[in-house]
């Protein structure tokens, strides 16, 4: 029983005390309630008891110094891990310490930060103010990105008037200046491009900095890449053990293998790419139970040979777990003799193979299937674009000698495989990748969208089956398998997209297991439409995030059961780790996968899914520096664009002829103070009620951009989206 004298203002009641505390930020203090509630000092005992007996009662969560908070709620100042993006493209975040039941609240990063620690990304863990919107939803402000120690910043360096200089981050959200000590800054010279290591201490406000490596001048147009390879922390150089190790390698001896060498096997690749690793060929079955079948051979390079678990080939792949690929350079898995030597299936050599048969009915089922360890010798090294060519009746004087035995059966078997993909019910997006054309000087003369062609369907469908049959039989030996696992969707995520599609009069089914179909259903009715590119990109953010783990939950996206990744061994490590329980499975010599690295699985698909993002970030990042050099010399021109993406700070605009990308800041925006209405993904004049909502056409002025950081800041000129 609380015993208090009576006094001119109400004392408050538990519930009172609870609105009061779900309206503030963080964790509140006694002085803060008293305050309030004028409280006087007669009543602050019995304040101190109503506010136990509510902690005893769970009604409140005791928080620091004496401090409480509703439960579940957050303090004002906490770390967050970023976890991923929303429909909007907002970066989304979880907090670091969550020891409630149920799950944590949703929290929404601001995509642009003045301070220190470089451009935030998915996996980085941040320092962050925050701002509650409701229970379930937090805003926040990074600080700034937690990074081990000692921590580096890649910038830009510009002289300062007494001898020392400026250093400006590379990175896009990281707007603050570093400064360089004179003793440091003799020899650097304006636009050179360096990296440097945090130091401690400030200097009239600014960090500290000393120089560890100097990189060349900015405006090389090669820079470019050279700023995505360091900012994101790739390893680009490989130890002389590496490279010693690669040097003495050899051809592969027949042996015990399979002489597969009389098969007409062919590669078919980009026209720039100089590493192949996957040979294909088909001929029909001649089976009379298997009427207009196909027997196929994907035949992949045989890496496992030259790799072994442990030595300095290894440790190396492994620590970079895949090849990164820039627009004028590849920083490969594997070294260059390797990568382009010995394990790449050059035409007219020997090169030893892991080896898939794959029989399939008319209407592209597996059958059976059985892999080998072999020796091919390919017959042509083909491009996707001559191969499409000849398919449409137009091959080259190099091909013609090939249609019979190579081409025609190609994609006789491909139509049956794509039966097969139509009756299963593919996630079918339709979502443009920009290519960045550059001439013999590394210089950008256009962004234009990347072609898909049949003949990349072709090559794509045989290696998933070569993909599914790996797993199936892996399965079947009771092995370790490093699977390509794909989620269904996050029913957050279904939501937002859900309320998204709505205000399109557009149904996603509800209260029923979803499948690739279901989201396909969606994209036929926008075939065609103004909004097609806007609503694959939506569907496609609403997606779980592909990655490698030793446990099986299927592939939502292929609509497969069973899935693992075999046919890159040369640019992907999970996918040598899969040939080396292959080989332990069919007892096929050395290079088998060892007990250590079975017990290490878990471990390694974590490390393996982190480089995969590290290498699509780091390529994403050289795109938009490259898009935002070609347009350097345009700024103040029009272009027309789509709203694809709208946030609280903003509208970020897709350009239409080059894709790329840039922000308006909500305050640019005229005549009106805009809020963020998540539900429309709009942002909504309070006054006027004019409304700026994604997928809206709209008429830019670039105003900015920025090449250093890849940044793009457009005004709208022109727009005619709805009132509400």
């Amino acid at each position: 029983m609380i015993h208090r004298p009576k006094h001119p203002a109400p004392f408050p009641t538990k519930q009172q005390l609870l609105d009061f505390i779900r309206e503030t930020p963080g964790e509140v203090g006694k002085r803060e309630i008293a305050r309030a509630f004028h409280i006087g000092p007669a009543d602050k005992q019995a304040l101190k008891v109503l506010m136990r007996e509510m902690v005893d009662d769970g009604m409140l969560e005791r928080g620091r110094k004496r401090r409480v908070a509703r439960p579940g709620a957050l303090s004002d100042t906490v770390i967050v891990e970023v976890t991923g993006t929303d429909t909007d493209g907002e970066l989304i975040a979880k907090p670091i310490a969550w020891e409630q039941e149920g799950r944590p609240p949703r929290i929404l990063l601001a995509p642009e930060r003045r301070g220190q620690g470089g451009a935030i990304g998915v996996g980085d863990r941040v320092l962050a103010k925050l701002r509650r919107i409701n229970d379930h939803l937090y805003e926040a402000r990074p600080i700034r990105r937690l990074a081990a120690e000692p921590s580096r910043v890649l910038g830009v360096f510009e002289p300062g008037v007494g001898g020392d200089g400026r250093l400006l981050s590379v990175e896009k959200r990281d707007r603050a200046e570093y400064m360089i000590g004179r003793e440091d800054a003799v020899g650097l010279q304006k636009g050179e491009l360096v990296l440097a290591e945090l130091l401690p201490g400030r200097h009239y406000g600014m960090r500290l900095v000393k120089p560890v490596e100097r990189l060349g001048d900015m405006k090389q147009p090669r820079a470019v890449s050279l700023i995505a390879i360091h900012a994101r922390g790739i390893p680009a150089v490989f130890p002389e053990s590496t490279l010693k190790q690669a040097e003495d390698c050899k051809a592969t001896p027949l042996g015990e293998r399979e002489d597969l060498r009389q098969i007409p096997l062919v590669t078919i690749d980009g026209e720039d790419a100089r590493d192949f690793d996957d040979a294909v060929f088909a001929e029909p079955d001649t089976d009379p139970k298997n009427p207009g079948g196909w027997r196929l051979l994907v035949a992949i390079a045989d890496v496992a040979w030259y790799v072994r678990t442990g030595d300095a080939l290894d440790s190396e792949a492994r620590k970079r777990g895949n090849s990164v690929y820039f627009p004028d350079r590849v920083v490969p898995m594997l070294p260059e003799a390797l990568s382009n030597g010995w394990c790449s299936l050059k035409p007219d050599e020997d090169r030893g193979t892991m080896a898939v048969r794959i029989t399939i009915d008319a209407d592209g089922n597996i059958l059976r299937h059985a892999f080998t360890r072999g020796l091919m010798r390919s017959a042509a090294r083909l491009t996707y674009e001559q191969v499409e060519a000849a398919h449409k009746g137009n091959p080259g004087d190099a091909i013609k000698p090939l249609m019979a035995r190579s081409i025609e059966p190609l994609f006789g078997a491909f139509a049956c495989l794509m039966k097969a993909r139509e009756r299963r019910g593919v996630l079918d997006l339709n979502v443009t990748e920009r290519k960045v054309l550059l001439d013999n000087e590394g210089r950008v003369t256009g962004i234009v969208p990347r072609q898909q062609l049949d003949s990349h369907r072709l090559i794509e469908e045989f290696m998933i089956a070569a993909n599914v049959a790996v797993a199936e039989t892996l399965e079947k030996m009771h092995l370790p398998c490093m699977y390509r696992v794909h989620a269904e969707p996050a029913q957050d995520k279904l939501e937002s997209l859900r309320e998204f599609l709505s205000s399109m009069s557009l149904n996603l089914a509800k209260g029923q297991h979803l499948t690739p179909a279901h989201f396909n259903q969606i994209l036929a009715k926008v075939k065609g439409t103004p909004n097609e590119e806007l609503v694959n990109q939506v569907v496609l953010r609403s997606q779980a995030q592909a990655i490698y783990a030793p446990e099986n939950v299927g592939h939502f996206g292929l609509n497969l059961r069973r899935y693992a990744h075999f046919t890159s061994p040369i640019r992907r490590y999970a996918d040598l780790l899969v040939h080396r329980a292959l080989i332990k499975g069919l007892k096929a010599g050395g290079g088998a996968l060892q007990p250590d690295e079975m017990e290490n699985f878990a471990a390694t698909a974590e490390h393996i899914s982190g480089t995969e993002r590290r290498a699509a970030a780091a390529e994403r990042d050289a795109i938009d520096r490259y898009t935002a050099l070609f347009l350097s010399d345009r700024v103040g021109a029009l272009f027309e664009g789509r709203i694809g993406g709208v946030t609280r700070f903003g509208l970020f605009v897709t350009l239409a002829d080059t894709g790329a990308d840039g922000l308006v800041m909500a305050s640019s925006l005229p005549g009106d103070y805009y809020v963020h209405d998540e539900r429309s993904h709009s942002l909504i004049g309070r006054r006027t009620r004019k409304a700026y909502r994604l997928g809206d056409p709209v008429t830019v002025r670039l105003m900015e951009a920025v090449p250093v950081t890849g940044g793009l800041r457009f005004e709208i000129v022109k727009h005619s989206g709805p009132k509400r």
